[in-house]
């Protein structure tokens, strides 16, 4: 008798498990993000940033780095759901790996030595970053992520043991 596991299913990426409007909201929250953390690096954060003894600033130049990746991969996934949404992309297409939110050892990595010590502001969006770039991470898995295989039917349960005993008699 042949274990009875689930069905494989192929790859089957599904846009119907997010509605458009969630993602349309997901990235006008992005695209403001984008505009404040730009505000704050080329204004105030560049002016806090020169008072910063030199082990913050290295922190300071590399958590800002990790903020731009987030926001960047952030972004990049919502235009290509946007492209999908107007036809210019498939979902198949939009499911590979090149579309995919990416840079994640960057972008869930552990904060660098004396991020603590960042400035407040920074931090915040630091923090806003990383959870924007989870709930994408959470609609990438939604939509691309190998569907778990079709558990076995009460039926075919069923008619497997039925012909295991059929076959002793």
């Amino acid at each position: 008798m042949q274990p009875m596991s689930g069905i494989e299913r192929p790859f089957e990426p599904d846009f119907a498990q997010v509605s458009p409007e969630v993602i349309e909201r997901t990235f006008e929250q992005g695209m403001s993000m984008v505009e404040t953390t730009a505000a704050y690096l080329d204004g105030p954060g560049r002016e806090e940033s020169k008072t910063l003894p030199r082990k913050v600033a290295l922190a300071y130049a590399g958590e800002s780095m990790r903020l731009t990746t987030r926001l960047m991969q952030v972004v990049s996934w919502l235009l290509v759901q946007r492209a999908v949404r107007d036809g210019e992309m498939t979902l198949e297409e939009a499911g590979q790996e090149r579309y995919r939110l990416g840079s994640r050892e960057i972008c869930e990595g552990a904060p660098m030595m004396a991020a603590e010590l960042l400035p407040a502001r920074l931090l915040d969006l630091l923090e806003a970053s990383r959870k924007l770039y989870e709930q994408v991470g959470r609609l990438d898995e939604m939509i691309y992520a190998p569907k778990a295989p079709e558990p076995p039917s009460i039926h075919r349960s069923l008619e497997a043991l039925e012909a295991a005993f059929l076959t002793r008699e």
